[in-house]
């Protein structure tokens, strides 16, 4: 019976690890809410009934749950903020793609601090491709670079602000898991 604890002990430290990784995956502009949902569900699918780290359906929902609200807060804060600075939705558009773009810039370019430094560097740059973004689309619509700009900015601190909410779902979810696996 012991064997049989360690081994799921082991299962059990090995889909942390992989939480941990998907939950940081999301400061990189990943479905990292969604990978922990899928690694929750394969984990609580495959885990023993008879596991003492095992959990039930009502706790993937609860992730379902907190994924959908961490993806709805993500996108609606970079969209809701733009278009109440006054942006178009080819500003909204082209927002979304620099965000994309500067994610993968930033993850290359990042802050000359190992790992960390490339997840600070995603953060930002996905915001600053926002924000250029977002001024391209508006400077296409024919606004001033003052209107433009200020768009622009809505754009980025909605993106940043968007993303703060998406980890914080991603890291409630990390610790909903991690308490179901011992308590549940």
């Amino acid at each position: 019976m012991q064997d049989y604890l360690n081994i799921y002990l082991l299962w059990a430290l090995i889909s942390l690890f992989f939480l941990v990784i998907s939950l940081v995956s999301n400061i990189m502009g990943f479905p990292g809410n969604w990978m922990m949902l899928a690694i929750a569900g394969v984990y609580s699918w495959l885990m023993p009934s008879e596991s003492p780290y095992g959990f039930g359906i009502s706790i993937i929902i609860v992730i379902l749950i907190c994924a959908i609200i961490g993806e709805i807060l993500e996108f609606f804060t970079g969209v809701i903020s733009t278009k109440k600075a006054g942006g178009s939705r080819r500003a909204i558009c082209f927002s979304v793609v620099g965000s994309v773009g500067g994610s993968l810039v930033g993850i290359f370019v990042g802050i000359p601090i190992p790992i960390i430094g490339s997840l600070i560097g995603a953060l930002i740059f996905s915001g600053l491709g926002a924000l250029l973004g977002a001024y391209y689309g508006e400077k296409v619509e024919g606004k001033n670079s003052a209107e433009a700009w200020k768009i622009g900015v809505s754009s980025f601190t909605g993106r940043i602000l968007g993303s703060v909410c998406k980890i914080f779902c991603g890291v409630l979810i990390l610790i909903l898991i991690s308490c179901s696996m011992l308590y549940y």
